[in-house]
């Protein structure tokens, strides 16, 4: 591979800059039935399955389809509460990889979000959690009206950005998102938990 200097780095979400509950780590559905009375199975067979694809690329919205679904299983339960939960047990930041992504970024390099989301949560994670002031624009599927893994995702976030193909590193926890990345032109990394961003870069 050809050397160049590093430019932009787009990095994904969840499993790489968030992962799971704040003090455990766990998914963020561990306790859901001891604490909201939902069977996680249940609920991701009645509302993930069916609703999902069309939630997070912005063709469903989340209080709409969670509304009918919590009105049969949980009937006490709004789906604001539901979702205040979820958020906030889906919020453990990966301050390591924080602190090298600002150090990159002191010296230059443009870091943005490219993340499958649906709006309330993208608000939250830039909002709540802050991450919006660690990038310099944030590209997720509901807004753009694709996810990852689709090329249509990479594409567009090329376009919007303004960028070459080529300039741009993927940093994803989802091998299936870095193959599409590639074929798209994109450099990518594929993000574990025992990566290094310092070491995983030497390679560029």
């Amino acid at each position: 591979m050809s050397r160049f200097m590093i430019k932009v780095l787009m990095v994904d979400v969840d499993g790489v800059l968030i992962n799971g509950r704040p003090w455990d780590g766990k998914h963020w559905s561990t306790d859901l039935e001891t604490d909201l009375g939902l069977s996680p199975s249940l609920f991701h067979e009645r509302f993930f399955t069916p609703y999902w694809d069309k939630i997070v690329t912005g063709k469903l919205d989340i209080l709409s389809a969670l509304k009918p679904v919590l009105s049969d299983l949980s009937p006490y339960l709004t789906p604001e509460e539901f979702i205040a939960y979820w958020f906030k047990n889906d919020a453990r930041l990966n301050t390591e990889l924080i602190e090298s992504l600002e150090f990159y970024r002191s010296a230059g390099v443009r870091i943005y979000l490219a993340t499958n989301q649906e709006h309330l949560r993208a608000e939250y994670i830039t909002q709540t959690l802050k991450l919006g002031k660690l990038v310099d624009a944030v590209y997720y599927s509901a807004a753009l009206g694709v996810k990852k893994l689709d090329h249509a995702f990479f594409e567009k976030v090329t376009n919007l950005s303004k960028l070459r193909p080529e300039e741009i590193i993927l940093i994803d926890d989802t091998l299936a998102n870095i193959i599409a990345a590639k074929e798209c032109g994109w450099h990518a990394i594929h993000w574990t938990k025992e990566s290094d961003l310092a070491s995983e870069l030497a390679q560029f």
